[in-house]
């Protein structure tokens, strides 16, 4: 157990957490020169494809020192984005030390700080590492004072690397053993461990990554769940590497997993605690919470008759990601299709990219919206998450929205853009703190269902690429909400349904509608599109007939002849506009997250 290690890699989005991964499995020679790749631990396409790791993934390496002393380095990796900080928070309980990444071009960015505090409130051992010494533009001195004002360390204690070029790296598996402490926990006691992640396999059901913190757990022992209180029997546990390596029992402090014919994932819960023994002689470990979404959206298949492969697919996706929830629900515009709840709005787009990508579907998505906390005027309390089922403003008495502590870091030039931008958004001001003469870290208490569209993107733009962003969920208020309906001839479209902030919804109903407009076709009669709140129409685009020239075939008589032609067509038309339907294309439902676009 002595020689045993368990850390983690935490870093901003691109600062190189994967590609230091890489060098240290090289370096430890874990794996032979042919399995060797960019990214080695992101094994999904789109993490390759976008840079940031989706699943996380645990390697065990074996270390020899310089002094000829033999390591067991356990590195638990972690997701690199904020929708996934849950995710992140229970790996680095499962760590004794952490490697903190930064990039020497960029220097210190938000997540980097929300990552670092998760640490050190798990009271791991930080060892500060400026990626990145051998580009051109880095600031290797500059980021190393910003390292300093945040930690307090000494200078020599700052390890530069270069991942891309091998620079640096014994000099930081040299700290991991120095400055990581082994793992503590009762050998002697009864077994617990805690579920850091879990896969599903088709033919021996969930497997759970673990990290045993108490005892040792062997095959053929009886586990149980704590949060479920289930029993099963282990089959199989084991090592990572970068397949699974099957091994007798895991010790006290050891990371692995467990096969024990577990059939449903939602039982193997991150952060969940496993046990032998009664349940009332066991201490669950802290910080484990059931993951709640907070972006819904609808899914539906763009043709009817491919509804039972999207819902195959979903359950397929279900399988491996026990945060994605799903539940049927039906629309008069789209049909038969599902209302989708994820952690966020990269987690949606990854969803809805591997539907397209793995299951070959096209689907249509309607608008994302978070979940609303509605107090009705009898006082009964519900939760909203579907605009079409919001209740009628008579009986709603107030309703709430979720909020989030948002950190934003900046160029000190950039402070004024993202006050505006910030304001736009409903932003409430907290506090500016500079990180250094150049860089400011801006915080602000922000409405949920205002950043969780193009925020990012605006703030990118704002900024000339250079600010990060990074929040918590601050819980609910208060605010003045209405729910804005389109109507189609008349003819509401549950799809296109939104709620907003009332300050907001004529401005938001003139740009959809007119959006609409554009990208509804032309019928033989007139089309009438509006916004509405609650039975007050706000605005209204039309779209013009197509007309055939029935008074072509006159030539010279008298003008009765032309007014007679014209008004025959004029009541075909009325009476067309009573039994026609509009087609509405698939871009109309996704026109509400073009509008802050153009």
């Amino acid at each position: 157990m002595y020689r045993l290690r368990n850390f983690s890699i935490i870093a901003h989005i691109d600062h190189g957490k994967s590609t230091l991964a890489d060098r240290l499995l090289e370096t430890t020679q874990t794996l032979n020169q042919r399995d060797m790749h960019a990214q080695v631990l992101d094994s999904m396409d789109l993490e390759q494809e976008r840079g940031i790791t989706i699943k996380l993934h645990a390697i065990r390496m074996n270390y020899r020192t310089a002094d000829g002393s033999k390591y067991v380095l356990n590195l638990i990796d972690t997701p690199g984005h904020v929708d996934f900080t849950y995710e992140v928070s229970r790996s680095l309980a499962c760590c004794e030390g952490a490697l903190l990444i930064i990039d020497a071009s960029q220097g210190i960015e938000a997540q980097t700080i929300s990552n670092l505090y998760l640490a050190l409130e798990n009271d791991l051992a930080i060892i500060p590492v400026v990626n990145k010494i051998d580009l051109p533009h880095a600031d290797v001195e500059g980021t190393c004072e910003q390292i300093i004002d945040l930690l307090g360390v000494e200078r020599d204690e700052i390890l530069l690397v270069s991942a891309k070029e091998g620079i640096g790296i014994d000099a930081v598996l040299e700290a991991i053993v120095s400055k990581v402490p082994p793992p503590s926990g009762n050998p002697d006691a009864p077994a617990r461990a805690m579920i850091f992640d879990s896969v599903f396999d088709s033919y021996r059901g969930a497997v759970a990554y673990v990290r045993i913190v108490d005892g040792e757990i062997r095959k053929g022992d009886h586990i149980a769940l704590y949060s479920s209180n289930k029993t099963f029997e282990v089959s199989e546990l084991g090592h990572f590497r970068l397949k699974k390596i099957p091994t007798d029992s895991l010790k006290t402090g050891e990371v692995g997993y467990i096969v024990a014919s577990i059939k449903n994932i939602s039982d193997t819960r991150v952060g969940d605690t496993i046990f032998t023994g009664k349940k009332r002689d066991i201490e669950p470990l802290p910080g484990f919470r059931d993951i709640k979404p907070m972006v819904y959206a609808g899914i539906y298949p763009a043709s009817s008759e491919n509804y039972e492969e999207l819902r195959a697919a979903i359950e397929k996706l279900k399988l491996n990601d026990a945060s994605l929830l799903y539940e049927p629900e039906t629309s008069e515009a789209l049909g038969f299709g599902f209302r989708c709840g994820f952690l966020g709005l990269l987690h949606m787009e990854i969803i809805q990219e591997r539907l397209t990508r793995e299951h070959n579907l096209a689907i249509v998505n309607t608008v994302p919206n978070v979940e609303y906390r509605v107090t009705k005027s009898s006082g009964d309390i519900i939760y909203v998450d579907n605009p079409a089922r919001l209740p009628a403003q008579q009986e709603i008495e107030f309703i709430e929205e979720p909020f989030v502590d948002a950190q934003i870091i900046t160029p000190s030039e950039f402070i004024g853009n993202v006050m505006k931008l910030t304001q736009e958004r409903r932003g409430i001001y907290q506090t500016t703190e500079y990180i250094d003469p150049k860089r400011a870290s801006l915080k602000y208490r922000l409405p949920l269902a205002e950043i969780i569209f193009d925020f990012y993107d605006k703030l990118k733009s704002t900024t000339r690429g250079y600010a990060s962003l990074d929040y918590d969920i601050a819980g609910f208020v208060r605010s003045d909400l209405v729910k804005l309906d389109i109507l189609i001839n008349d003819d509401p479209v549950d799809a296109l349904s939104y709620i907003l902030h009332r300050a907001k919804a004529a401005q938001w109903g003139r740009k959809l509608t007119a959006k609409l407009r554009e990208l509804i076709p032309r019928q033989m009669f007139e089309v009438v599109i509006q916004a509405a709140l609650g039975s007050r129409i706000i605005c209204r685009e039309t779209v013009r007939p197509l007309r055939k020239n029935v008074t072509a075939k006159c030539y010279g008589g008298d003008i009765t002849r032309k007014r007679k032609l014209l008004e025959r067509q004029k009541e075909g038309k009325k009476r067309l506009k009573q039994v026609g339907n509009v087609e509405i294309p698939q871009e109309a439902f996704l026109a509400v997250l073009q509008i802050e676009k153009d």
